[in-house]
């Protein structure tokens, strides 16, 4: 099931790959998965009307690194001429450029762009169209079932992004609706998989390894997008890649734990200076503070802490929790 995924031009590792996520996914936090085992990673969602309009300053989202590649840049907006134009000032700043043609927020499908585009089969393909002409990077879409339950249009979608030129396509199968309640169907997945011939990569509802493989087996999908299943667990890459290959995987550590925050917050003070770090340090913490005896305490500290002192205090309470690292069964055993 884990194996090199090829995406246009692009040849990934493997098949496992970071979502891009709202507020989440900058460069630090890219590099922490990517350390775990990503094969890819994705920027922030970016607004073509700010790289249109303000040029510089959103071209700020897109800072990265030599450790960060492959990147994959996701923009949303719902002009085609624009994403033509965003394309065009973004080609070489990444390797991969997805549209955002997904996303459920408010803000976002206000404007037309995001999961809005559902509705514009025919906007969608013109977007395409203008964007494929503007750039050589390899080109996908991420994408729901339908704007409504049960008015799923991704294979009509699908088959639009395969014949305007997309490398791949990335399917949350719910409704924009459901927002992120209920259950995903992956049952489209399988059936948009059936029916094209470019990559299909599947996200939603992939919390742990097992999910993962479950979806892989279940669909036949090419890749994996793990987004909320990464937030404090960026460890799960690593062990999607060891239950594939031994039937079972090493669980976190108190130790490993508390590490991952310190390098967290290490690279957010490098990026961004000690004040960001430690305001954005702490929603991690709320995420990566799960799981062991005291972590909730751990967490309501963590709402007070002002200094990178008291960030470090909380890790090392963190450490000293006794923690036996279990592993996981051997799925694979009779």
């Amino acid at each position: 099931m884990l194996k090199p995924l090829i995406i246009g031009s692009l040849v990934l590792q493997h098949n496992v790959v970071l979502a891009p996520l709202a507020g989440i996914t900058n460069l630090p936090f890219r590099l922490i998965c990517r350390k775990a085992g990503a094969s890819l990673a994705y920027t922030e969602m970016v607004s073509v009307n700010g790289l249109v309009r303000e040029g510089i300053k959103t071209l700020a989202l897109l800072k990265s690194s030599s450790g960060d590649r492959p990147l994959g840049i996701q923009l949303f907006g719902d002009k085609p001429s624009d994403l033509a134009e965003a394309a065009r000032m973004i080609e070489g700043y990444g390797d991969l450029l997805d549209i955002n043609m997904g996303c459920p927020v408010r803000k976002v499908v206000g404007t037309g762009a995001g999961s809005a585009l559902l509705q514009e089969p025919l906007k969608i393909a013109a977007i395409i169209r203008a964007v494929r002409a503007a750039t050589t990077l390899p080109l996908t879409i991420k994408i729901r079932s339908g704007w409504h339950c049960g008015d799923n249009v991704f294979q009509e979608v699908g088959h639009i992004a395969e014949a305007e030129g997309c490398d791949a396509v990335t399917l949350h199968p719910r409704s924009r609706s459901l927002m992120f309640s209920g259950q995903a169907d992956w049952a489209h997945l399988r059936e948009l998989k059936s029916s094209l011939s470019i990559p299909v990569l599947g996200s939603g509802d992939l919390f742990t390894p097992e999910d993962c493989l479950r979806m892989f087996k279940e669909t036949g999908c090419d890749g994996v997008m793990i987004a909320r299943g990464a937030l404090g667990s960026p460890w799960i890459f690593r062990q999607v890649l060891e239950l594939q290959q031994s039937g079972g995987y090493t669980a976190v550590s108190t130790a490993e734990r508390a590490a991952t925050i310190e390098d967290h917050l290490g690279l957010f003070i490098e990026e961004r200076g000690e004040a960001i770090a430690i305001r954005e340090i702490k929603k991690h913490i709320g995420w990566y503070a799960k799981g062991f005896a005291g972590a909730s305490d751990i967490r309501r500290s963590a709402n007070s802490a002002g200094s990178v002192r008291d960030i470090l205090e909380l890790t090392e309470r963190i450490r000293s929790v006794h923690n036996n690292v279990e592993h996981a069964p051997d799925l694979h055993a009779e």
